[in-house]
């Protein structure tokens, strides 16, 4: 049972040595040098250098309605799939990062309105996750919620901010066939959508 519910370490066995900006763009890079303990053993690590990349905490949702057995996925550009043999242009939620000192719960309801003008309501908290702590120290804050959801889909985005958004809105009975194509290549759409398809379960069940 421990192993769930703590830590076999904490930030305090990691020694760091230095750190310091490589690059400041829309994202930013440092390079790290540090030491960190080895599992079962009083030692450290010797000198480990990284690239870490700093983001912004993000939060994503989900929206649905039971009530039209639909729910919205957004499909946009993006530079990270630019070599996907698929396309470039990735099914995802409604997401964004944090804007200042605004709520995860805050973020989602300003990126909903701006990516499809849907308004939240039941919101449910999911998980919060690291994408890829591998090299990046970004969380993600995972939600779902019901909407009135518009008859279709739309363009919609930021324009000043280089976004353009199409909002596709899809049967619950399509569900399956999306989780098994080759079209979900994000773990925030992954986990949401299998959530949803969780739910639809229990609603069969009541």
């Amino acid at each position: 049972m421990n192993i769930i519910q703590q830590a076999t370490y904490t930030h305090n066995d990691v020694k760091i040595k230095s750190r310091e900006y490589a690059f400041q763009g829309f994202v930013q890079v440092e390079k790290v040098s540090l030491q960190h303990r080895l599992f079962n053993q009083t030692e450290y690590t010797s000198n480990i250098q990284r690239e870490l990349v700093r983001r912004k905490e993000a939060a994503g949702v989900l929206i649905y309605n039971d009530q039209r057995q639909k729910f919205a996925l957004i499909e946009q550009f993006r530079v990270g799939a630019i070599d996907d043999p698929i396309s470039p242009w990735q099914l995802e939620i409604i997401a964004g990062v944090l804007d200042g000192d605004e709520s995860p719960e805050t973020c989602i309801r300003r990126e909903s309105l701006e990516e499809s003008g849907c308004e939240l309501e039941h919101i449910q908290a999911l998980f919060s996750f690291y994408p890829s702590a591998g090299a990046c120290d970004e969380i993600f804050h995972l939600y779902t919620a019901q909407a009135e959801l518009p008859a279709e889909g739309g363009i919609f985005g930021m324009p000043d901010e280089g976004e353009n958004i199409q909002l596709h809105i899809i049967d619950y009975a399509d569900l399956s066939i999306l989780l098994q194509s080759n079209r979900l290549k994000n773990a925030p759409v992954i986990m949401a959508l299998q959530w949803l398809q969780q739910h639809l379960r229990t609603l069969e069940n009541v």
